[in-house]
């Protein structure tokens, strides 16, 4: 075992308190990383608050990235001293899997989010001192990265190879990105002369931006509710920008388009409100990716008419639909090459201010805040 700090949650809408955890040595299949730096994401917000019913106490944390200090026998993807980034995790060996479907493997809730250890049942995160011999639940998104080291398995440590990037720029790539730019690029596949309306200006919805001026839409709108995250919107590359603050978001979708709507759209803040507003400011036979997470059990209404008239294809999305072992390295080279600036999108604190940059991050005053580790 390794002793390390991590961020630990112990009660809903407690604290992230940094204390002394034990981990698991590299088990054949896994990975032992020291994190350099590691997003925060609304769902780890989310978990906290308990509007994600994870199991607590936790040390949660899913985009870390950093370099490999130990693998387990079996390991042939990365090797100590490689840079990796990790991100969601698969078993490998369900149909999904095998068909090359990672993100629909059989296995993910348990490997992700409700489970809190190996599928075996076995913690990979221990306490110490008075907390000493208790388990605790680990293992989120395969690697629990809020601290100064992680145990994930071979499939979720995605090697960086090439000129150096930033810790704090692959961090996001994990999750928050590859989920909007995928959203753009693996689901809704925009063609020459189409719409993107985007709605929500977080961070996933700026990287949904971002990807898609790299296709060939002629208008990309983004929707949101604070004027700041359209003028970023704005400078990033959205042609349009609509504060749903002001007014209709769907008639203005339309008056932009002509009245046809758009023939994508991205709903990415969690609101049903504007989901339903998304799925209105469609074109016929439009599609529309759901990727913003409500708390458990929201329900949307839809006018079913209206769905029958206008044909709409509404698709849910997780982490981008992609396989992150061929998808990251991707971001990656459209970063190196300027495409994808997601620099624009963060700020760093230190590890030690953990609260700090949770709290701006629910504010909104933050768009990606990266915890730096040394």
């Amino acid at each position: 075992m390794i002793e390390t700090t991590a961020a630990v949650v112990r009660e809903t809408g407690g604290p992230f308190r940094p204390e002394t955890v034990r981990l698991d040595g590299p088990r054949a299949d896994e990975v032992l990383v020291r994190i350099r730096a590691v997003g925060i994401c609304h769902t780890d917000l989310s978990v906290r608050a308990g509007r994600t019913p994870a199991p607590l106490p936790a040390v949660l944390g899913h985009e870390g990235a950093g370099t490999v200090e130990a693998v387990g026998r079996a390991v042939t993807r990365v090797r100590p001293g490689d840079r990796v980034v990790l991100t969601f995790d698969s078993c490998g060996a369900c149909p999904p899997c095998r068909a090359g479907l990672p993100v629909r493997c059989d296995h993910w809730a348990a490997l992700n989010l409700f489970g809190g250890f190996r599928l075996d049942g076995s913690a990979t995160v221990h306490g110490t001192g008075r907390h000493r011999g208790a388990a605790l639940h680990g293992h989120f998104f395969g690697q629990s990265s809020f601290a100064g080291y992680a145990l994930a398995d071979e499939r979720n440590a995605v090697p960086v190879t090439g000129p150096p990037v930033p810790f704090e720029v692959l961090a996001p790539l994990g999750c928050g990105v590859q989920t909007g730019a995928g959203a753009v690029f693996n689901v809704l596949r925009p063609e020459p002369g189409d719409t993107l309306a985007v709605f929500g200006a977080g961070a996933v919805g700026l990287a949904a931006v971002l990807a898609a001026r790299s296709t060939p839409v002629v208008r990309i709108v983004a929707v949101d509710l604070r004027p700041d995250r359209l003028a970023l919107a704005r400078e990033l590359g959205a042609t349009d920008v609509v504060d749903a603050a002001a007014g209709d978001p769907v008639a203005a979708v339309r008056e932009l388009t002509g009245g046809r709507g758009a023939q994508h759209a991205l709903e990415t803040s969690g609101s049903v409100r504007a989901l339903r507003q998304a799925v209105e400011a469609l074109a016929v036979g439009g599609t529309c990716g759901v990727v913003g997470a409500p708390p458990a059990g929201s329900e949307v209404g839809l006018d079913v008419p209206g769905l029958l008239a206008r044909a709409p294809r509404i698709v849910g999305v997780n982490q981008g639909a992609s396989v992150p072992e061929r998808f990251l390295p991707v971001l990656v080279d459209l970063f190196r090459a300027g495409r994808l600036p997601v620099d624009r999108l963060v700020r760093t604190f230190p590890f030690a201010a953990v609260e700090e940059a949770a709290a701006a991050a629910e504010s909104g005053e933050v768009v990606k805040p990266v915890l730096m580790l040394p």
